[in-house]
């Protein structure tokens, strides 16, 4: 947000003449005035007292990289990388690029908003700005491929408990990597490999898109929720939704690391949508009942010739119409 400094002038809620806003600003009035048209383009209300001055009218939770950092422990703080920015393309292609810069540390980037945001297979991811959550992060593992089984679910009960231990109730997961609330889906996770296999070390970007304070999107066709929606007697914060996800990731990473995909498999069945529906999979040719992960973190379908395991690679699962 290219306002930002004067909206935080602005988020006290209180008036404030155009004079005082440049002195603060070290512009002039016609400055102030044009960064007032840009926020206001941007979906930022601006109300124009006669007279007096400006007035922040819509609620704005800024991202502040400082009140992210200072919810963490003094050692994770050490352990990140963590970048906050107004505008990217995409969080996870950020991560990369960071990679390939060398940066030091687990590399964290949060965005205000996505150009280019993406889902599974290609898909469009839509990045509102100044609304969601778009959080990524480069993983580092040692082993084979393999040792990565299980990894989304594993992110999405890590979310999951964030989510919870926030006050938000029902979060339920739907196999392989989206998270939802009863009345639609709340968010995402993209996990993508970076590189090739060096010396047993795999690296993993992983993205995760939250909707906070999102009311209207266009272009999607399946029911959505948001945290305002859901809880809105809360103030939510941006902020402390990504102190509670990073907290909650790196709670779960060594236990993954160690032990791999099995103590994850009961937290993340008792949130399933899925288990006891009537089901499809692979493009509609295999028809069954949700019946639950298998310990490598694949899903299970009761058909009438048994129990038949859905890779993460196959077409997603559809509830049978």
């Amino acid at each position: 947000m290219k306002s930002r400094a004067l909206i935080e002038l602005l988020s006290d809620g209180e008036i404030h003449s155009g004079e005082s806003l440049a002195a603060q600003l070290g512009v002039s009035r016609t400055a102030v005035w044009k960064q007032i048209r840009r926020a206001m383009d941007e979906g930022v209300e601006v109300a124009t007292v006669r007279g007096r001055g400006y007035q922040l009218v819509s609620r704005v939770d800024l991202l502040e990289r400082d009140a992210i950092l200072q919810g963490l422990s003094a050692s994770r703080q050490k352990q990140l990388a963590l970048t906050v920015l107004d505008e990217v393309d995409s969080t996870n292609a950020e991560v990369i690029r960071q990679i390939g810069g060398g940066v030091t540390g687990m590399p964290v980037v949060i965005a205000d908003c996505q150009t280019a945001g993406r889902g599974r297979r290609g898909r469009v991811w839509q990045s509102p700005r100044g609304e969601n959550l778009y959080l990524s992060l480069g993983l580092t593992f040692h082993g084979g491929f393999g040792v990565l089984d299980g990894l989304s679910l594993v992110l999405g009960v890590a979310v999951a408990n964030a989510l919870e231990g926030l006050g938000v109730s029902e979060i339920g997961l739907k196999w392989p990597n989206d998270i939802f609330l009863p009345d639609g889906k709340l968010g995402g996770i993209l996990v993508e490999l970076q590189g090739e296999l060096e010396e047993g070390v795999v690296q993993v970007i992983a993205g995760i898109g939250l909707n906070v304070h999102m009311s209207k999107v266009d272009g999607v066709d399946q029911p959505w929720s948001s945290l305002d929606r859901a809880c809105p007697g809360v103030d939510w914060s941006r902020n402390r939704i990504a102190t509670a996800v990073i907290d909650a990731i790196l709670d779960a990473l060594p236990i993954f690391a160690d032990r791999g995909f099995p103590d994850f498999r009961a937290p993340w069945q008792k949130r399933d949508i899925f288990k006891g529906q009537p089901l499809q999979a692979r493009g509609g040719d295999l028809e069954g009942n949700g019946v639950g992960i298998d310990e490598a973190g694949n899903y299970q379908i009761q058909t009438a010739n048994g129990i038949v395991p859905v890779r993460a690679g196959e077409i997603s699962l559809r509830v049978a119409k």
